[in-house]
């Protein structure tokens, strides 16, 4: 099995059944604390699962290792999520749970927003404008949801606008690109390689990058226009990320100023709308463009 896509957590709980007693103390040991057991020695965790260190040498060996070296290294990757998706977590209750969500989700609109500079939103919003077609790239999770959104926000506004979230779309349309043209990328971490590649291909054709994205970033450095977001993630791994908030701002704030550089052009199209879809489907003046 390629050391890329070997889960040691999964083999060690999935294989429990299997193991002999003095292996069933190996595994309890490493799985109470992996980050922990990524460190020991040989002589410590055969302490601390109570065996020898011939034992610990034969589980290695038992799990497909080599040596206690390789079990060591692949502890060491696989501790690398981190602990709150290692370590089982009890959920508080319902009532403080929405509570929670709800605070979490003001907190990050609270930070994300004073990280946004006002120049630097209209600049974007001046060359999108101006831009021969525009391209959003997102991929994954919230991304590709808020590509497609963001789309639809800018689409409203006479904008010739395309979103994409195939991986090798992305490169196809960089290639084909000038310096007319304008990418928006949209990504929570700032490092999915083919996102940055994209932006890369793109790039090189002379067109134009705006980024939403952490600061500090492969994709923040390769932007012309960069909104940043900012990431703050609790322990509590089954709630929903609140950085989608964050780049739901971040496209709230971009796309109505974009509305406003031509306001009175962009309130007709608006109205424009609102008449074709009451006319198709009906409903009162208060309805969401759109749904």
């Amino acid at each position: 099995m390629s050391q890329n896509t070997f889960d040691i957590v999964y083999e060690l709980r999935q294989r429990q059944h299997e193991f002999s007693p003095v292996e069933a103390r190996i595994a309890a040991a490493i799985l109470a604390d992996v980050d922990a057991a990524a460190q020991y020695g040989v002589s410590e965790l055969a302490e601390r699962a109570e065996v020898s260190a011939a034992a610990i040498s034969r589980f290695a060996k038992a799990l497909g290792c080599e040596h206690v070296r390789e079990l060591r290294a692949r502890l060491a990757s696989a501790s690398a999520v981190g602990k709150r998706f290692l370590e089982q977590q009890n959920a508080p209750p319902v009532s403080a749970l929405y509570a929670q969500i709800c605070d979490d989700i003001q907190e990050s609109l609270r930070h994300n927003i004073a990280n946004l500079k006002e120049d630097v939103v209209q600049g974007l919003a001046e060359a999108l404008c101006k831009a021969r077609m525009i391209h959003i790239f997102g991929l994954g999770g919230c991304s590709t949801v808020f590509a497609q959104e963001l789309q639809s926000r800018l689409v409203r506004f006479g904008r010739p606008v395309s979103a994409c979230s195939d991986a090798l779309m992305m490169k196809i349309i960089g290639a084909t690109l000038g310096p007319d043209d304008l990418v928006l990328v949209l990504s929570v971490s700032g490092i999915t390689p083919e996102i940055v590649s994209a932006a890369d291909i793109a790039r090189t054709y002379g067109a134009r990058i705006g980024a939403i994205t952490q600061a500090g970033t492969a994709l923040a450095e390769r932007s012309d226009w960069l909104l940043p977001i900012q990431i703050e993630e609790t322990d509590f791994v089954f709630k929903p990320s609140a950085s989608r908030y964050a780049m739901m701002l971040a496209i709230d704030v971009l796309a109505t100023t974009t509305a406003l550089s031509d306001a009175n052009a962009n309130h007709e199209h608006l109205r424009r709308i609102k008449l074709a879809l009451d006319r198709h489907r009906g409903g009162d003046s208060r309805l969401p463009l759109g749904d």
